[in-house]
């Protein structure tokens, strides 16, 4: 799988994904990620991407031809390796929908994924009418810039790809791949500070093993959150 970043902050993003897990399936071969600097596109020698905006308001925002311009380049070279002439572009906006794991398995299957990172103000209106399919929020909060929710996107979609976790098994048992949170887990000492680990855990019965992880998990989600509980019973309730 290939992650296309556009970004005024390249470095930022391929530094950061350089390191543990994805810096791993990178360096295998297993995933790609590119950087391309919306900058190299603008249209002056000061490498400006942003003015003031219309109608006034504070901070400035994104120009449209510099976007458009990156995203076609970038277009360009997926075409030319066999690529879909219009990839998925994910646009990193507190006014996108809230991403959840079913969206990362959803993003996993594609084979080219774009990832747009905003800046000051924002961009120009008529770029994102232009190029992006998804607008993605990562919560209900404002950061500087979309690089760091790109990075999680790309953290969280490359752990689906197989072989990435080494075992594939890991990304099953993680919270939310059922709709519950993962449950309680331990490693040696079996005592720490007079803290014991759960006895069934240490009695080699697999049947009880899994209905204790399984009541734990719903304890959990039930606790912490209530909304994937209150959503997981209704499902099951069904069936």
């Amino acid at each position: 799988m290939r992650f296309h970043i556009m970004t005024l902050f390249p470095d930022m993003v391929t530094n950061g994904l350089s390191e543990s897990i994805t810096g791993r399936a990178i360096e295998s071969g297993l995933i790609e990620v590119s950087a391309t600097d919306i900058r190299d596109f603008a249209d002056n020698k000061y490498r400006h991407v942003d003015d003031y905006t219309y109608g006034g308001g504070a901070g400035m925002l994104m120009q449209p031809g510099p976007v458009v311009d990156c995203y076609e380049s970038i277009c360009d070279g997926i075409k030319e390796r066999g690529g879909k002439d219009k990839p998925r572009v994910l646009y990193m906006t507190p006014a996108g929908t809230p991403f959840t794991q079913s969206m990362a398995e959803e993003f996993a299957k594609e084979e080219d994924l774009v990832i747009l990172c905003g800046h000051y103000e924002g961009i120009d209106e008529r770029a994102l009418e232009l190029i992006v399919t998804d607008n993605v929020s990562i919560g209900d909060f404002v950061l500087t810039g979309g690089e760091l929710p790109a990075m999680m996107i790309v953290d969280a979609v490359s752990r689906l790809i197989p072989g990435v976790l080494g075992c594939d098994e890991s990304a099953v048992y993680e919270s939310f791949y059922d709709g519950l949170l993962e449950y309680p887990q331990y490693t040696r000492p079996k005592e720490y500070r007079g803290m014991e680990v759960p006895e069934v855990l240490l009695s080699g019965h697999h049947a009880n093993i899994e209905k204790w992880r399984h009541e734990q998990a719903l304890l959990r989600t039930r606790e912490r959150r209530p909304d994937l509980y209150e959503a997981y019973m209704k499902d099951h309730t069904k069936q």
